[in-house]
């Protein structure tokens, strides 16, 4: 598969380029597109002030150019917290996207958009401050009416990004559980 991989509003960490190597290491051609223009952040309230700086029209138009030169390949979009948002408003858009994973993040869906058949999976802990039980409800509900084929995964007691090793969220057993079922899903597409 060929897969974009967007970061976190903590910005390209070297757990994403890792999670890059990981999917390279089983067979995928993945790119991991620099938002933030090499900016960086400990803290996740720090990357979402640099992230309002930004402005979210201009983190999307960065995400499509990025995107752009590779997306007639039929992209798989993915991406962390932040960066899962970018992934799905992009795979939403794209009527070539093979795919959508999504981890720790989702985004808004527009009432118009459809994604017939498109497979999406998604990896988020619970409960996640940032994903709550209502919110991933409604969203379940909505991208099924997309018409997508939406699978969602819950992590019991992780924390948000607790994929990246270099964060207090990190959980081992819940990351490599994800890292698991990430790359069957990958391989079925």
């Amino acid at each position: 598969m060929n897969i974009m991989l967007f970061h976190s509003t903590q910005g390209l960490r070297p757990a994403v380029l890792q999670a890059a190597d990981r999917l390279r290491t089983a067979g995928h051609e993945v790119w991991t597109p620099d938002l933030f223009e090499g900016r960086t952040f400990e803290a996740v309230e720090e990357g979402m002030e640099h992230q309002e700086k930004i402005g979210k029209d201009e983190l999307l138009k960065r995400a499509v150019l990025a995107a752009a030169p590779y997306s007639e390949r039929g992209l798989v979009y993915a991406g962390f917290s932040l960066g899962a948002s970018v992934a799905q408003t992009l795979a939403l858009g794209d009527d070539k996207a093979r795919g959508l994973l999504l981890l720790h993040g989702t985004s808004d869906i527009g009432p118009d958009v459809t994604a017939d058949g498109l497979p999406v999976q998604l990896h988020v802990a619970e409960p996640d401050p940032f994903e709550t039980d209502d919110w991933l409800s409604a969203w379940y509900l909505q991208m099924g009416r997309t018409g997508a084929d939406v699978e969602v995964y819950r992590y019991a007691g992780a924390g948000h990004l607790y994929t990246d090793p270099g964060l207090p969220d990190y959980d081992e057993e819940a990351a490599e559980a994800t890292w698991r079922v990430a790359l069957g899903f990958l391989d079925s597409l």
